[in-house]
């Protein structure tokens, strides 16, 4: 983002970086796909302000694999509630 008295300028170094992010949401961890046969996870985390989750399978490789995310941010309502209520939320 710029300020309004300052020129838009897209250069090597700007361009370096749009690639180097290109390259990593292309890249691993990948979205697997589910398979209900397969073992699964949920790993769930939640602050005074959000809440994220990540559904994971694995794989032949051995290694778990994301198949699912989900990040929200809380309410007023729900972030002045308790946090064990909030931890229920996850479930």
């Amino acid at each position: 983002m710029v300020k309004k008295d300052q020129k838009w300028e897209w250069m090597e170094k700007q361009e370096e970086a749009f690639r180097s992010l290109k390259k990593r949401f292309t890249k691993e961890p990948v979205l697997a796909v589910l398979d209900l046969n397969k073992k699964m996870r949920m790993e769930v985390d939640i602050s005074d302000y959000a809440m994220g989750e990540v559904l994971s399978m694995e794989c032949e490789d051995g290694k778990w694999w994301p198949v699912a995310f989900l990040s929200k941010s809380l309410n007023e309502t729900k972030r002045t509630t308790r946090f064990i209520i909030r931890r229920c939320w996850q479930l």
